[in-house]
């Protein structure tokens, strides 16, 4: 992928890392849409940095597809989306009552890209060049503990990917997964103040110079989560586990909770 000349789609990016690297590729020289619930929010963001938007929820298929008409007649050389809406958020399993939840998280976390892809994988195929860049979580590979459905979600994300990279080898797509570490956002309650995650503009920085240096890469891997990342395939994952969640102790339920 070209870190500019592109015309980027994100469903997703009214906060957060989406907005940190929409306002990075916009910079860049890419012409970038962003994608949000929010038609208010959409509006300020679009006011404060010229950024082109379009209302989605990736939780309705119908919304999709509206998005994916107004961006594709708006933007017909659209060559890149990237599929960044999630949520997470703390469960425990000892009580059935997780399961809405977990069943919320499912479909914002899996459903929601796998409409994004069954959306736009036809106008990908169309482009001369194209992406499709999936975010998973170091938390893929090395679990915390309060969040089973979240890291679940993400390790689908990240099989899904790599099987998608390989039936989209006889195309111009290239598939790209990026594996966040913890950083500081709001995407848990009081993330963006916790000092043991990796700041934000430090993140959506490390992940631009990636993607400029490795145009080929399959992964954009800050070195943050490569802790997470490569735990259990360098065989040190127990304790890897147990450095995510310092906090548990056998038989304690109320710290699965915090």
């Amino acid at each position: 992928m070209n870190i500019s000349g592109n015309t980027i789609f994100i469903p997703g990016a009214t906060s957060g890392i989406g907005l940190a690297l929409a306002l990075r590729f916009q910079a860049a020289g890419n012409t970038v849409i962003i994608g949000g619930r929010r038609a208010g929010t959409l509006e300020r963001l679009a006011a404060e940095h010229g950024l082109d938007t379009v209302v989605i929820d990736t939780t309705d298929p119908a919304s999709v597809l509206v998005a994916r008409d107004t961006v594709a007649a708006r933007h017909p050389d659209l060559n890149v989306l990237i599929t960044m809406a999630g949520v997470m958020a703390p469960e425990d399993v000892h009580a059935a009552g997780f399961l809405p939840e977990a069943e919320r998280i499912v479909d914002t976390n899996v459903l929601g890209p796998l409409r994004l892809v069954a959306a736009f994988i036809e106008h990908l195929e169309a482009r001369p060049q194209a992406a499709l860049i999936t975010v998973s979580s170091g938390l893929a590979h090395t679990p915390l503990a309060a969040t089973p459905t979240y890291n679940g979600t993400k390790a689908f994300i990240h099989r899904f990917s790599e099987t998608i990279r390989l039936q989209l080898a006889d195309t111009r797509v290239q598939v790209i997964e990026l594996v966040p570490p913890a950083v500081q956002t709001e995407l848990m309650p009081g993330g963006s103040a916790n000092e043991r995650h990796l700041p934000l503009d430090d993140f959506a920085d490390e992940v631009m110079a990636l993607l400029e240096t490795r145009p080929d890469a399959s992964e954009i891997l800050v070195e943050a989560v490569k802790f997470l990342r490569f735990a259990e395939v360098e065989g040190r994952y127990d304790d890897a586990v147990a450095a995510v969640n310092p906090q548990l102790t056998a038989g304690s339920r109320d710290n699965v909770q915090a």
